[in-house]
């Protein structure tokens, strides 16, 4: 049996003002006088009575009805019955990303440093209930976004992100994971995750990856790692004497032992993407075990009921507008 409760409970009072109506009805009725009086009804008592005769009180009955379902409309009557599970807790995440001039390789489409923006941004609308920051590192690393539930605004600073905001073209990872660190260790949430996106080998920073790794298990923080790059050669930028870009091909380097270490050391896992939809899959795959292990609380969601109480009402309002102009229509 559902559970219904009202929104506005106070409204209901209102189908108090009914009772005077029906005892005026009864009233009025037993005070109706006959035309002819006669003084006794014996002799009529084999006539069968019409079907008006029955129906008389029907309209009342009906209108009576009606006015007690648009109370209960006016109440917002709400069903409480359907129950599932919910992060009702959201948890804290920060996406660090590499943003060396290997980010420009075009082995993902239009490049890898685009197709990480896109798929972290679809990554970022499913997650209502988190706050998200950015970090982005090459051979230094800073904050582009700390912590925030304004999911727009954090979607328009990551499309900003460019190859060539912090002009060293070396890569520290150990530098970005500290930072991304830094920037949950003090958070009141029960889960926090840094999702760390690098296609390169460390050789800058002065923090080892291994040491930030193991600050972060430390602070309980937990951490997966994205290795971006098909296998084998790949297009990369390069600039001639001139300044003029031009690709060429060269082996793929990711210091995937590195990246292992990091998220085995602080029970996150690492993945490989070689193109743009095995990046997709990758961030559906975090955000799956992300729901699946923070605090999830089973709640009741509320769904509107007014719909049949309205339905039930435009009912009883056509049967009473129906029989008062058909079986009870008088003449006058």
């Amino acid at each position: 049996m559902p559970d219904l409760e009202f929104l506005h409970p106070h409204y209901l009072y209102l189908l108090l003002l009914l009772i005077p109506g029906i005892a005026w009805y009864v009233y009025r009725h037993n005070q109706v006088q006959a035309d002819l009086q006669i003084s006794t009804l014996k002799p009529f008592n084999h006539i069968k009575k019409s079907v008006r005769v029955y129906l008389r009180h029907v309209p009342f009955v009906l209108r009576i009805l009606t006015l007690t379902l648009l109370i209960v409309i006016l109440a917002r009557p709400q069903s409480t019955n359907r129950w599932q599970n919910e992060s009702v807790e959201g948890i804290d995440i920060m996406l660090v990303l590499d943003i060396s001039g290997t980010m420009m390789a075009g082995d993902f489409s239009p490049n890898r440093i685009e197709a990480s923006k896109d798929v972290a941004s679809s990554f970022i609308a499913g997650r209502p209930n988190d706050r998200i920051g950015i970090v982005l590192f090459g051979g230094e690393s800073f904050t582009q976004c700390p912590l925030t539930t304004d999911h727009a605004v954090l979607i328009n600073l990551l499309h900003e992100v460019n190859v060539g905001i912090i002009e060293d073209q070396t890569t520290a990872i150990g530098l970005g994971l500290a930072n991304a660190v830094k920037r949950l260790k003090d958070s009141g949430a029960k889960s926090r995750v840094v999702i760390l996106v690098s296609d390169g080998v460390n050789n800058a920073g002065s923090v080892d990856p291994l040491t930030a790794a193991e600050i972060a298990k430390t602070f309980g923080i937990r951490v997966y790692t994205i290795g971006v790059g098909t296998r084998g050669m790949a297009p990369y930028p390069v600039k001639d004497g001139f300044g003029n870009i031009f690709y060429r091909q060269m082996e793929v380097e990711i210091d995937e032992d590195i990246l292992r270490q990091i998220s085995s050391m602080t029970n996150g896992e690492y993945f490989r993407a070689t193109n743009n939809q095995k990046l997709r899959e990758i961030y559906s795959e975090i955000d799956h075990l992300e729901k699946s292990k923070i605090n999830v609380k089973q709640y009741s969601r509320k769904y509107e009921k007014y719909r049949i109480f309205a339905f039930a009402a435009l009912i009883l309002l056509i049967l009473e507008i129906l029989i008062r102009n058909t079986v009870l229509r008088t003449i006058t």
